[in-house]
């Protein structure tokens, strides 16, 4: 999507809302004219260090995972007050320079208005948003209404990553996937998620939607980056494979000292 509803510039506007305007536009850039093996890899920061350890690393922009999140603030996936989520992603926000996408569950029940102002005090400039609630999958129709209002509210300043839960809810239905992405799509959504989805699926959903399609990757296991490209991502978030790997490496550190300890 072009960035609809951005303003010219002039007197009396608000710089704030211009630069996340400016900011979301560039997030928006990165996604598109992508070679296929290139697809644009979005690493999943949990708190302000990981995000600065990505950054380091040379990576353009970031997408925060709600699961990853929660953990790191001891909630369990699903769990995390909306009151903490933004606040968590405000501080990973403040603490690089390069774009931050939030994942922001189904929107915890907030209007679309409130839920796109909320995103942007936190310094986001796109977010995810889930067709499923509780493990039970939306209405796509009523899903589309909703996201349409966030794209309203939104105007160019925020990028909307539509995720599509019909393979997370063991709900494997591929026609319904194409049809639940193409009424996002229809209704403003700047990226379809299909998270989950198989990789002999993504071909099927790259040939039947407009626009880019993120996929879900595994850490160190599973197809490979430019293989997901190939097969029709052009967008690579991890969930919160990230953080649990690290917790993992922590995991295996501590024991390390404990046992030098001991010794």
């Amino acid at each position: 999507m072009s960035g609809g509803g951005m303003r010219e510039g002039g007197a009396g506007e608000d710089p704030v809302r211009e630069g996340a305007a400016g900011k979301a536009e560039v997030f928006r850039r990165l996604h598109h004219g992508r070679a296929p093996d290139d697809p644009l890899v979005l690493p999943g920061p949990w708190d302000a260090a990981s995000a600065r350890a990505l950054v380091a690393a040379g990576f353009p922009a970031l997408a925060t995972p709600s699961a990853g999140v929660a953990a790191a603030l001891g909630h369990a996936d699903g769990e995390t007050p909306a009151d903490e989520m933004f606040a968590a992603v405000a501080r990973i926000a403040r603490a690089v320079d390069v774009p931050v996408s939030a994942d922001v569950e189904d929107g915890y029940g907030l209007a679309p208005g409130e839920l796109v102002e909320r995103l942007l005090e936190a310094g986001a400039v796109g977010c995810n948003l889930e067709d499923s609630a509780h493990g039970v999958l939306k209405d796509p129709h009523e899903q589309a209404d909703y996201l349409a209002a966030v794209r309203a509210a939104a105007g160019g300043r925020l990028f909307v990553n539509a995720r599509v839960d019909t393979f997370v809810r063991r709900v494997p239905d591929v026609a319904g996937t194409i049809e639940r992405a193409r009424l996002y799509v229809a209704a403003g959504a700047d990226c379809v998620y299909p998270i989950l989805a198989p990789l002999d699926v993504l071909p099927l959903l790259r040939a039947a939607v407009e626009g880019p399609l993120n996929a879900i990757a595994t850490v160190g296991d599973g197809p490979s980056i430019a293989e997901l490209g190939e097969r029709g991502a052009t967008r690579i978030t991890f969930g919160p494979g990230l953080q649990q790997r690290a917790t993992a490496a922590l995991r295996e550190l501590a024991g390390t000292l404990r046992h030098r300890r001991r010794g």
